[in-house]
Formats: structure tokens, C-alpha cells, sequence
């Protein structure tokens, strides 16, 4: 029997739901290979690391980021996504505490949701994959001819614009937020963690948040760092996100396409393209 959801889980996905920022790698592959696509790509690493570097905010990067894709076509951009998820997938690209977490979810008839800077490039192979209801993303402004004019449509979705997209969600779908679960690792995705009941951190989890909040969420092990990075331990007193609860009826949700907001979030953090 397939029913209604009755509650939502929200998944950010660079670092979260994949070991990558899918945007980086994403802009390497379309850009290609040889000395001129090093130097853009060393350009466009140092010019979103200073942005970085003086605080400006995410979402300022993230639109930062679409600029450089100025007057490339989406069609193209999305062949190429397909093309370097293709080849991604089979090197170690999802995050496998946080994938199991998902195939619980939807095995119990939770609304499936992925939450992203990235944009549909990005985004969609993996969506696809993984059987995600709804896709939130930033999503890259384009012209008549299908070139991106390098400006969004509507928000970046970082930070707060999350929080937003997934209370409206919550609401469509007459979804309790006390029922429903978010998985991210960012300090900017603290929003959306703090809109549900069940938020869990992930990896070495939002540093601005303080203790005596952060102590009584769950927490799932982030990917393993970059060979040059040190690992971090896992922070104190959390406990490991347990598996949710089955809901007593049979089936999933019905089957929902996965459009929405598509946006680009790999572009906030270190530059370095992995599975590329």
C-alpha cells in the first residue's frame, strides 16, 4: 500500500551525502584538462578562498561562483555533471554512514529531500540515484539561448534559505517539524538543522554552534579527510544518529518528482575537485 509521508528527512549533500564539493569537481571536468584550464581553475580557487578569507558571506561565494560559468550552456553543463558522476560513483563518491541513513529513511516512507548550494549539474545524477522526492538547490539564471547569464534565480540556497525551503516543504506536505530529520555538516547549514527535531551532524559538525545545543543532537562520522588534511576526533558527548523508527504502515511516499530550487555548494570550501 502506498501512503502520504509523514515526516520529511533533509539531506545536505557536499560533504554530507558525498565525500566532494560536487561544484568544484563538477567546473574541473567541464573546463577540461592542460595548463590554461589549471591557471582558470587556480584563479577561480584563489578568488572564492579570498572571499572566503574575509568573511564574506556563503551565499555571496556561492553566487560568486556562477559567474565564472558565464555564458556556458546548461545542456552542456549537465552532460558534463552526468559524465563526471558517472565515473564519481565508483570511487568511493557517497558518504556510506550518511547514504545508509537515507535508504532507512525512505524504507520507512520518509520523504526523501536533498538541500544544496549546487545546481542541477550537480545534482540531478545523484537525485536520480539515490531516488531522492525533492531536489532544493540554487538555481543558475539562463538566457533565451540556454547560456547562463552568471546571476541566480532566486536565493543562493545556503544558510538561512534552506531553513526557509525546508519549513515551506514541511508545510506543503502538512509535515510536523518535530518529526522530521536534517543531516548536515556546515556551520551555514545550522538553520536548517535547527528547523527539525531529529537534527544530526555530521563529521566534525557546525563549530559556532555551542555545546549545550549541539550535546543532545545525533552525529554520523563525516568523510575522511584529505591525505594532507589531520583527521580530527569526533567531538564529545554525541551520540550516533540511531536509525529511524519504521512507520507502522507499509509502502512509501508516491512517487514525487525532484524538482525545486537547484543550487551550487561546493564552491564555499576548499577547492580541490576529488573522483574528478
Amino acid at each position: 500500500m502506498t501512503i502520504a509521508a509523514t515526516r520529511a528527512a533533509f539531506f545536505d549533500v557536499d560533504e554530507t551525502l558525498i565525500t566532494c564539493k560536487s561544484m568544484a569537481c563538477v567546473l574541473a571536468r567541464f573546463w577540461g584538462r592542460g595548463e590554461v584550464a589549471a591557471r582558470r581553475l587556480a584563479a577561480a580557487r584563489a578568488s572564492l578562498q579570498a572571499q572566503i578569507g574575509a568573511g564574506v558571506p556563503r551565499e555571496q561565494v556561492n553566487r560568486s561562483f556562477f559567474r565564472f560559468l558565464a555564458g556556458s550552456r546548461l545542456d552542456e553543463l549537465e552532460a558534463c555533471g552526468q559524465e563526471w558522476y558517472e565515473k564519481a560513483r565508483t570511487g568511493g563518491l557517497v558518504h556510506t554512514p550518511v547514504y545508509d541513513a537515507l535508504r532507512r529513511h525512505a524504507n520507512a516512507g520518509d520523504l526523501i529531500v536533498l538541500v544544496s548550494g549546487a545546481f542541477s549539474a550537480c545534482l540531478d545524477p545523484l537525485a536520480r540515484e539515490v531516488g531522492a522526492d525533492l531536489v532544493v538547490c540554487t538555481v543558475p539564471e539562463v538566457d533565451s539561448q540556454g547560456l547562463l547569464t552568471g546571476e541566480l534565480s532566486g536565493p543562493a540556497m545556503i544558510g538561512e534559505a534552506k531553513a526557509e525551503a525546508a519549513r515551506g516543504i514541511m508545510t506543503a506536505f502538512d509535515l510536523a517539524p518535530g518529526d522530521c530529520f536534517a543531516y548536515a555538516d556546515d556551520d551555514s547549514d545550522l538553520p536548517l538543522l535547527r528547523a527539525v527535531g531529529h537534527p544530526v551532524l555530521v563529521g566534525d559538525g557546525p563549530v559556532s554552534a555551542p555545546l549545550v545545543e549541539t550535546a543532545t543532537w545525533s552525529w554520523l562520522p563525516g568523510p575522511a579527510p584529505a591525505p594532507s588534511a589531520r583527521p580530527a576526533p569526533p567531538p564529545a558527548a554525541r551520540t550516533t544518529a540511531p536509525p529511524p523508527s519504521a512507520r507502522s504502515a507499509t509502502g512509501g511516499p508516491s512517487a514525487r518528482s525532484a524538482t525545486g530550487a537547484t543550487s551550487a555548494e561546493g564552491a564555499t570550501g576548499a577547492f580541490a575537485p576529488q573522483a574528478a
